[in-house]
């Protein structure tokens, strides 16, 4: 199914929204989706669940409106979905002060269970910017990761990338400062 077709973004707005992106399992499910279309069978083989977890878990997916049935298919008199993201991007809503930010924990999963021994590239810079600086960085890395989502070829192995530009809490300890 060509990407071409899809919004842009899927803004989640309502509670079984977001408690269906809550969920590290479904958040592996839209991961398999985000190329092309898979069915049950091939979602539950990346994502190592079985067919009946799989299952319940794209119906969540499905009923939130994150994903749907691109194409079915008969196979052995039984109908076969391709299930596909209803979207290039999801936007999450702010967490708020002292909330749970859904994608960094979800993000944060996915590195501890990727290959110790794997090539990754995990960095940490404490900046000190000006509010344009900032924002310029903040547009750059964006500018950057939509670069290279266009180069993204559904045959080669999965990468993911992650960032977050942001300013600390106050009274943080800071590099070089007291707290």
């Amino acid at each position: 199914m060509p990407t071409d077709d899809l919004p842009e973004t899927f803004h989640v707005t309502t509670d079984d929204q977001l408690r269906a992106v809550s969920n590290l399992t479904r958040h592996r499910i839209m991961a398999v989706l985000r190329f092309e279309p898979a069915t049950i069978t091939q979602i539950a083989a990346r994502v190592g669940l079985a067919k009946g977890s799989s299952s319940y878990h794209v119906r969540l997916l499905e009923r939130a409106g994150l994903v749907k049935v691109v194409r079915t298919r008969k196979v052995r008199g039984v109908t076969e979905r391709y299930y596909a993201m209803a979207a290039r991007a999801i936007a999450l809503p702010d967490p708020g002060e002292g909330g749970p930010d859904v994608l960094m924990r979800h993000a944060v999963a996915d590195l501890e269970a990727a290959p110790a021994d794997g090539e990754r590239h995990v960095r940490m810079a404490h900046l000190r910017l000006t509010e344009d600086q900032f924002a310029q960085l903040g547009a750059r890395l964006q500018a950057l990761a939509d670069e290279y989502r266009e180069l993204s070829d559904p045959s080669l192995p999965d990468a993911s990338l992650v960032f977050a530009l942001f300013h600390p809490a106050q009274g943080q300890q800071t590099e070089g400062g007291a707290k």
